[in-house]
């Protein structure tokens, strides 16, 4: 029997980083971020990639939060361990001194992650010009940070996100939401734990066939 890391592709250096922090090894399948905006997209990307794993798998390190409801009602025949937070957000914010499923503040919008896998603003209004014309695009992309004032990078130390260059990138993704431009700590304390196996009152061990839903998610 074997064990596979589920990853959201925002995530993934994250997780590569927590596997040499504590010496594992497991295969990682990625879960492509583009499908966040839609949880219904990413719940069917879940399923479909659950379904396709191989037999001798038999536990499921899933590395992302509940994510706007992308697990609710998702069950398949492995064992699932994930950590009991929001999103992939509220999981980089989390610091050994300070857990709770959800560390956002309301009209605070984060960045984290490094190169092209990290959070982009303008990642996103990418997608939508794949989605909408220019127009529609602007028109959604507005509607969707109307009510961020604020943009934070999250301080885990995996890389160095004081460098000028990343602090440009971020600058411009702030004055292109009108939002300021501040830092604010996280970790990678909970993929660590994941990954090691040291699974406590954090993280939701899903068995064999049992449906998840945001009740058993959440209540601990």
């Amino acid at each position: 029997m074997s064990t596979v890391i589920l990853s959201c592709t925002t995530l993934l250096e994250y997780v590569q980083q927590a596997q040499k922090t504590c010496y594992t090894d497991f295969p990682i399948i990625e879960l492509n971020r583009q499908y966040h905006i839609e949880p219904s997209k990413m719940k069917e990307h879940i399923l479909q990639t659950l379904s396709s794993l191989p037999s001798d798998v038999d536990t499921v390190l899933v590395a992302m939060g509940f994510c706007g409801g992308s697990w609710q009602d998702v069950s398949c025949s492995k064992t699932l361990v994930i950590p009991r937070v929001a999103d992939c957000v509220a999981l980089a914010l989390t610091t050994p001194e300070q857990y709770a499923p959800d560390l956002k503040e309301p009209g605070h919008m984060y960045l984290f992650g490094n190169g092209e896998n990290g959070f982009s603003i303008q990642a996103i209004y990418e997608i939508l010009l794949k989605e909408y014309d220019k127009e529609m695009a602007d028109i959604v992309f507005n509607m969707y940070f109307e009510n961020y004032y604020h943009l934070d990078i999250i301080d885990n130390g995996l890389y160095d996100c004081y460098d000028l260059d990343y602090v440009e990138r971020a600058q411009a993704d702030a004055d292109r939401i009108h939002a300021k431009l501040d830092f604010v700590p996280g970790s990678n304390i909970l993929l660590e734990k994941l990954v090691s196996g040291h699974w406590d009152n954090q993280f939701l061990i899903v068995q064999p066939n049992m449906t998840i839903t945001q009740g058993t998610f959440f209540d601990c």
